[in-house]
């Protein structure tokens, strides 16, 4: 990539670091996207022996970039986002790849469509590491911080997400654990 277009991508993907998500941290400040997506590619590497039939360079690939298309719509929390919100982020993101050196279009779609249609293992193990790592954050961070809708949503949300591995399904019960603790129930 030649070195005037690193900086343009770098100036695109540096949004994430002020676009604030639904999630705060532990200290009560509001978490970034690209806080977020740290410590999702933190989590797959810290998981990459549990799948040893997968590509887990792949995983932190689809990890690194998963939310780019935030840094043209800011996130929208799970629960608010719809169907048209997601086709926007994808038009405006499909259209930002348009722009990169062909070689890393070309690897950011393949990514990006396989993500989209969850059916490699690599992307249904991305999926449920985006919204563990939610669950994660939410029960790190002061039980103040959540809105009324989160109680009943951090006992149940990536439930379906995790169904295809028994590792994570054991993660997701650890999280509800810390949920569940967290509520006093």
């Amino acid at each position: 990539m030649e070195p005037r277009k690193l900086l343009e991508v770098l100036t695109v993907a540096e949004r994430l670091k002020d676009e604030t998500r639904h999630c705060y941290t532990k200290n009560g400040r509001h978490e970034s996207v690209a806080e977020h997506s740290w410590m999702v590619t933190l989590m797959a590497f810290l998981i990459k022996e549990e799948f040893p039939e997968a590509d887990m360079d792949k995983v932190i690939k689809m990890c690194i970039i998963h939310d780019l298309g935030e840094a043209f719509t800011g996130d929208i929390p799970t629960f608010e986002k719809g169907e048209a919100n997601e086709h926007t982020e994808k038009e405006l993101l499909y259209a930002w790849l348009g722009t990169l050196p062909d070689s890393i279009k070309e690897e950011m779609t393949a990514l990006y469509d396989e993500m989209e249609q969850r059916e490699t293992l690599e992307a249904k193990i991305l999926k449920a590491l985006d919204g563990l790592e939610a669950l994660i954050q939410h029960n790190i961070s002061d039980l103040s911080t959540w809105i009324p809708k989160e109680y009943e949503l951090n006992k149940t949300y990536a439930d379906d997400k995790v169904v295809f591995s028994d590792y994570l399904k054991a993660v997701r019960e650890e999280v509800r654990k810390d949920t569940l603790q967290k509520l006093g129930e």
